[in-house]
């Protein structure tokens, strides 16, 4: 298994701290954690590009306007947990 040396000379030089060591699986769960994956989906599997692009296309149907009730219905409702339809 391959090993990263992170040294404090990378960050800042002028203190002697000890090098850290960091297993390159311990490596992707940061990068996983920090939300550095390669692909953007979320714990229920939903790429959020695709959702994103969904709620502006029902924005655009139903000519929703910023700021309005039905507005953050569709963008902050959550209708894999409550069953909410955003759209009426």
């Amino acid at each position: 298994m391959r090993q990263y040396r992170f040294s404090s000379r990378d960050f800042v030089p002028e203190q002697q701290v000890p090098d850290a060591h960091l297993a390159e699986d311990d490596l992707r769960e940061l990068q996983r954690l920090a939300g550095l994956e390669p692909r953007v989906e979320s714990m229920t599997g939903i790429n959020i590009s695709n959702t994103g692009m969904e709620k502006q296309r029902l924005e655009r149907e139903h000519n929703i306007q910023p700021g309005t009730p039905e507005f953050f219905r569709l963008w902050f409702s959550k209708p894999y947990l409550t069953g909410e339809k955003p759209v009426k």
